[in-house]
């Protein structure tokens, strides 16, 4: 699981591939445990973390440059 400095220090475009990576993970992870084949359950706690930790980012960037409405 990345560290969210080292989260914090990429781009946007970087975020939102790793958001993809991270999502495309966390279906083969459904896949495994409702097949019975999940070695590491743990993965997809990780998994959801990062992904929330990443929207986060994305959002607070966004608000960030949007003009503050009255």
């Amino acid at each position: 699981m990345a560290k969210l400095g080292e989260l914090k220090t990429q781009t946007s475009d970087q975020l939102d591939d790793r958001l993809l990576d991270l999502k495309k993970e966390q279906f083969n992870l459904r896949f495994q445990r409702a097949s019975g084949q999940l070695a590491n359950t743990a993965r997809v706690r990780q998994v959801r973390r990062e992904i929330a930790t990443i929207r986060t980012l994305l959002r607070q960037r966004k608000g960030a440059g949007a003009p503050a409405s009255s």
